[in-house]
């Protein structure tokens, strides 16, 4: 599965205006969208910083994936997002190869990405987004 690019990292916050300014002030980074994703619980924030994305992670819901993540383990880096081609092919592989997925399928993520979960128990202990930008 040889991903194009690291497409993200997403960052997990509590407060998102507050994280956005952070990031606008400290590094001088302008966000360039924020959109929410209302079926998984979340508003996000995108920064670009050469060619990989700041995804910063709110949750709009406590029992929501980003609202338990932050009760359990805090504020933080959340997962890392790679780019793939054919997502359906990478997650079929990935699963004969024994990795464990947590998204069979791609999803609709934000920016209109496919996105798909690959397990932190098979990942070294990092949750890992595969995404792909249907043209």
């Amino acid at each position: 599965m040889k991903p194009t690019h690291i497409e993200h990292i997403g960052i997990a916050v509590s407060n998102l205006e507050a994280a956005i300014s952070f990031y606008e002030n400290t590094f001088g980074l302008e966000c360039y969208k924020i959109e929410e994703i209302a079926d998984q619980k979340v508003r996000t924030a995108f920064f670009l910083v050469g060619q990989t994305k700041i995804e910063l992670l709110e949750s709009t819901d406590p029992e929501g994936p980003i609202g338990k993540f932050i009760e359990k383990k805090g504020e933080g880096i959340h997962h890392i997002a790679f780019a793939v081609e054919n997502i359906e092919e990478k997650l079929i592989r990935a699963e004969k190869s024994g990795i464990k997925l947590i998204d069979s399928k791609p999803r609709k993520g934000a920016e209109g990405l496919d996105i798909a979960f690959l397990h932190p128990k098979s990942t070294s202990g990092v949750l890992i987004e595969i995404c792909e930008h249907r043209k």
